[in-house]
């Protein structure tokens, strides 16, 4: 029996690969003759970079980077050096957490720290990167991150047009000659879940500004200077993203993707999932196992784990998940490729113990192994 385990983390208890090392224990007390493969799981989101770092034996590199308002702020980034591969949550460098509610101004928040911590690693060798630009504080196009890798954007009197939303609208000009040259020869996977363009009322702006400080007076005018600088864009480089499927995530950051970087724009789960190499175990697996901290209705609608089983089932394999928590409504997880799921919790605890590692570790354990004694084959 060949078993393949891919379980997204349980937040706050185990790491995916923790999770996923309890789960092999149970299946080998139940099974010891079965061959048991373990990959990390994670939805491009929150927490990818660790789970990639741990799962395919890479390494964390701390630096300080510009801050989204303009402050310094220590970042840190994946480097999976046998593929030359940079794991990168933009997050990490123009996040929302990273500036407080009161703080928070879209005319001059930045991404030019994402295009520093882009730049570190091209510059330590780095081709391949797996970016997730998920929880931005930004609304600027990514003209943050592009100043960074070396393109200028410029106004009507050739100067540098500033930092942030505000910027938008005075480029006139956009020179591309001092962009890093090494950047023609890297691969940039975004991992992107959102649907947005770029402009208009579903657009960067109007969707996601409000939350990162765009007030009710600027709308129209930062999606008008939006819209400007996508024009000057295809003006320039002869590309037209605007209205591309995911162009207004991070306000406007996947459009500065697309548009420069040569990138493509994936669901996180099937960028985390090809990064993996999940796909190749499947084609001689038996049974793939799954789960994730609460199993539930969000579960079924794109998260990590009916990501896996979606996969699983295009080979015909059999689906088990495991989770701490299971609502009524995680019913919906059957009809996205889960054959059968079981919560760990063997008795009545509080949450606290429940979430405290060692006893996951035994819950998981104890429950998958008694789920495998009852599988044939």
């Amino acid at each position: 029996m060949k078993v393949v385990i891919a379980v997204d983390s349980f937040k706050g208890s185990l790491s995916s690969m923790e999770a996923g090392r309890a789960a092999k224990a149970g299946i080998l007390a139940a099974r010891p003759d079965a061959s048991v493969i373990i990959k990390p799981l994670a939805d491009g989101g929150e927490g990818t970079t660790d789970a990639l770092i741990e799962g395919l034996g890479g390494r964390k590199i701390a630096i300080t980077v510009t801050g989204p308002m303009g402050h310094p702020v220590p970042a840190c980034y994946g480097y999976l050096s046998v593929s030359s591969t940079a794991v990168i949550e933009m997050a990490a460098a123009a996040g929302i957490t990273l500036v407080p509610p009161e703080d928070r101004n879209p005319l001059t928040a930045s991404t030019y720290g994402v295009g520093e911590i882009i730049q570190d690693a091209v510059l330590r060798g780095c081709r391949n990167f797996i970016i997730g630009i998920g929880g931005s504080v930004t609304n600027d196009g990514g003209i943050g991150m592009l100043k960074a890798l070396g393109f200028r954007f410029l106004d009507k009197d050739g100067r540098d047009a500033g930092e942030g939303g505000q910027a938008l609208g005075k480029i006139m000009f956009i020179d591309t000659q001092g962009c890093n040259p090494l950047l023609a020869g890297c691969r940039f996977q975004v991992a992107c879940d959102v649907t947005n363009p770029l402009c208009g009322k579903n657009g960067a702006t109007y969707i996601y500004g409000p939350q990162k400080g765009v007030t009710e007076g600027l709308l129209d005018k930062l999606d008008k200077d939006m819209a400007h600088y996508a024009a000057v864009t295809a003006g320039t480089l002869g590309s037209h993203y605007a209205k591309v499927e995911g162009a207004g995530a991070a306000g406007g950051l996947g459009f500065a993707f697309l548009s420069y970087l040569g990138a493509s724009l994936s669901p996180g789960i099937d960028l985390v999932l090809d990064a993996v190499g999940l796909r190749e175990e499947l084609a001689d697996a038996d049974i793939v196992v799954t789960g994730e901290g609460c199993l539930d209705a969000q579960t079924a609608m794109g998260k990590a784990p009916a990501g896996v089983a979606r996969l699983a089932k295009e080979y015909g394999i059999k689906v088990i998940a495991f989770a701490g928590t299971v609502t009524k409504e995680a019913s919906a997880c059957i009809d996205a490729g889960i054959d059968a799921y079981f919560t760990v919790i063997r008795g009545v605890t509080t949450l606290e113990e429940a979430m405290k590692p060692d006893t996951a570790r035994e819950n998981i354990t104890a429950a998958v192994e008694q789920v495998f004694r009852l599988l044939d084959g």
